[in-house]
C-alpha cells in the first residue's frame, strides 16, 4: 500500500442520469447535498451505448455551472470513432476537463460492439484527440472483471489503460478489504504506479445490491448476504448493519493508506453523509 499513500486523498461522488423531470429535481437535492463535503469531482454515469449521453451532459453541465467539478462517464462499446470524437468536443467546448473513459455495456439486441473495443481504445483515442485536455479516470476490479479470462490477464488489460495515457483509476465496489490491498501489491508488482481510489457501494436496497453483484462479479461475503437475507423487508436495520460495514471498510482503507473514496450514491444523500460523518471526514 506504500504505493498509494503518495497520493493525495480524493472523494468523489457518482450518480446516474435521471430518466424523469421528479428525478432530476431529486437528485438536485442530492448533489446540493454531497457538495457541502466538498468532493473533488461528482461523476455521471453513461447508459448502455451512450444511451443517456444527452442527459448525462445535462447532469453534468448543472453540476458545473453551480461551481464543482463534474465528470462524465463516455463508454466506447456500440459506438463509432466519430460518436466518440463528437462528445469529447461537446464536453470539452462547455470546459468539462474531467472523464471516466470505460468500455461500457452494449445495448440488449445491438449489432455492432462498434469501432473502439476495448477501454484501452477508448482511452488511446481521447489522448489522440483532445492532447492532455482531459483528466482521465478508468475502471478497475479488485475482484476481478466477471469477463476477464484470469486475474493476470485482468492485471495486463488494466496496465494497458495506463500505458494508453490514463491518470487514476476507481476500483468496482467490493466488500472484502483485503482483495483491495491485495490487488495493490499486484498492481505495484507490476509497476502501476497511479492512484487507485476505492469505490464504495452504501448499502441501502439489499435486493437491488445483490442483484448487481451478481452481474458485476463484486463478492457479497456470505455471512452479510444471509445476515441481510434474513432482514426481509425489515429496512432499518438492513441499513443499520450496512451503514456498520461500510463504515468500517471505508475506516479499514484510508487507515491503510488508500488514496480516498468514490461512492456509488445511487442518487441519494443519506447514507453516504452518515459514512461521511461516522468517519470524520
Amino acid at each position: 500500500m506504500e504505493s498509494q499513500k503518495k497520493h493525495p486523498r480524493a472523494f468523489s461522488f457518482e450518480f446516474f442520469p435521471p430518466k424523469t423531470p421528479e428525478g432530476m429535481q431529486k437528485l438536485r437535492s442530492t448533489w446540493k447535498q454531497l457538495a457541502q463535503l466538498k468532493p473533488r469531482f461528482f461523476s455521471c454515469t453513461y447508459g448502455a451505448g451512450g444511451s443517456t449521453r444527452d442527459r448525462t451532459l445535462e447532469t453534468v453541465l448543472e453540476i458545473q455551472a453551480a461551481g464543482e467539478r463534474a465528470a462524465p462517464h463516455i463508454s466506447c462499446v456500440g459506438a463509432t470513432r466519430a460518436d466518440i470524437a463528437s462528445t469529447l468536443e461537446l464536453y470539452r467546448g462547455r470546459s468539462i476537463d474531467h472523464i471516466v473513459a470505460l468500455r461500457g455495456d452494449l445495448p440488449s439486441g445491438a449489432a455492432s460492439a462498434g469501432e473502439l473495443r476495448h477501454a484501452s481504445d477508448l482511452v488511446a483515442f481521447i489522448r489522440e484527440k483532445t492532447g492532455d485536455h482531459f483528466n482521465i479516470e478508468v475502471a478497475c476490479y479488485p475482484e476481478f472483471h466477471p469477463q476477464a479470462r484470469s486475474p493476470a490477464e485482468d492485471l495486463r488489460h488494466f496496465k494497458e489503460k495506463i500505458a494508453a495515457g490514463a491518470d487514476s483509476a476507481i476500483t468496482q465496489y467490493f466488500f472484502n478489504v483485503d482483495a483491495y490491498f491485495r490487488f495493490i501489491d499486484d498492481c505495484d508488482a507490476a509497476g502501476i504506479a497511479i492512484a487507485i481510489v476505492p469505490g464504495i457501494m452504501p448499502i441501502g436496497n439489499f435486493s437491488q445490491l445483490a442483484r448487481f453483484s451478481d452481474n458485476s462479479g463484486a463478492d457479497i461475503p456470505r455471512w452479510l448476504r444471509l445476515k441481510m437475507q434474513g432482514y426481509g423487508d425489515d429496512l432499518a436495520s438492513i441499513r443499520s448493519l450496512g451503514l456498520d460495514v461500510v463504515t468500517d471498510i471505508c475506516d479499514r482503507l484510508l487507515s491503510a493508506g488508500a488514496p480516498g473514496l468514490h461512492f456509488y450514491t445511487m442518487n441519494h444523500a443519506a447514507l453516504t453523509t452518515t459514512i461521511w460523518q461516522r468517519l470524520g471526514l
